[in-house]
């Protein structure tokens, strides 16, 4: 073909197999296909304490990579403190569409004190962002667009996001109702873990804790909009309910810690050891200081903490 033109197949397979249900397919040297069974078992095999996450996240995937004809792209917000598995999330479902996985060329993530550092360059940002969003839509429907510390971005950037957002949304004759936007941000992180400290101290089993309990989600939108920190607070983006969903990811306790290191143990082909794991697990910071009961870090380095015990 000539330069600048592209060919795409799509079509669905409404038939399930053992290897899951595959459900859509682009004809391009980076294979598309969805697996949902693949998508339910990452998150149940690799993702440890989110089990709001797990719910969400393989709901709206599912329906919206199902729908033949959607009428706006896909958008989450991922909330949460440092270390409880957003960028991980946002991984396992781009494995679960793209043959190439989060390195696939399809897939774009910007962080945002490293791609936009400088405020006085924001001009520049906004026509580069918008020109490779564009473009990256036109070549190829189904693009995943992550964006890293979304809390941290300028206002700016993030409406130059917005019309790419909206309800069949087209721009300069291009459909933009089949892409992916993911946004990762600490924003609420903090409202997140008193929900879920206040829960505890009520004997609410951290288990119990869905999306409308006690106004989560809610509190997370709150959150973020009255943060005058935050880049979301002077957006558009957000009074016009462009994104689908603010998925809480709840602090980590001692369980899931442990869980993590020996999900590292297995990554360094290091032997199972259920002690060295427990021991790895309780020396990493927890809150409230007296109680211990939630991971200040999460899962954050683990791997770092792990090869200082293993001999």
């Amino acid at each position: 073909m000539k330069s600048g033109t592209f060919f795409v197949l799509f079509f669905m397979l409404p038939v399930a197999t053992e290897a899951g249900f595959w459900d859509f397919f682009y004809k391009d040297d980076d294979l598309l296909c969805f697996n949902s069974s693949g998508l339910e078992k990452d998150l149940r095999d690799s993702l440890f304490g989110q089990h709001i996450v797990s719910d969400v996240v393989l709901k709206a995937v599912t329906s919206f990579m199902t729908d033949s004809n959607p009428n706006k792209p896909l958008v989450l917000s991922f909330h949460g403190t440092a270390g409880v598995g957003k960028n991980h999330v946002a991984k396992i479902i781009a494995k679960n569409i793209y043959e190439n996985g989060i390195e696939s060329h399809h897939v774009h993530m910007y962080i945002s004190e490293y791609h936009f550092p400088h405020k006085v360059m924001s001009d520049l940002y906004k026509a580069q962002l918008k020109a490779e969003i564009y473009k990256s839509v036109s070549s190829f429907p189904r693009s995943m667009f992550i964006f890293d510390e979304m809390d941290k971005m300028q206002p700016q950037l993030i409406d130059v996001i917005k019309p790419f957002l909206d309800y069949e949304a087209n721009v300069d004759g291009v459909s933009f109702r089949n892409a992916i936007f993911i946004f990762l941000s600490n924003a609420g992180g903090n409202v997140i873990a008193e929900v879920a400290l206040d829960s505890w101290r009520e004997g609410i089993c951290r288990e119990e804790l869905w999306m409308n309990s006690k106004e989560l989600e809610t509190k997370i939108f709150r959150n973020i909009f009255s943060d005058e920190n935050s880049g979301f607070l002077h957006s558009s983006m957000i009074d016009e309910h462009l994104i689908d969903h603010y998925v809480p990811f709840l602090p980590l306790m001692l369980k899931h810690v442990r869980q993590c290191v020996m999900a590292e143990m297995r990554h360094l082909n290091i032997k199972p050891n259920y002690d060295l794991a427990d021991k790895v697990a309780r020396d990493m910071p927890f809150f409230p200081e007296k109680e211990r009961i939630f991971s200040a870090k999460g899962c954050k380095s683990v791997r770092q903490k792990l090869v200082l015990y293993d001999n």
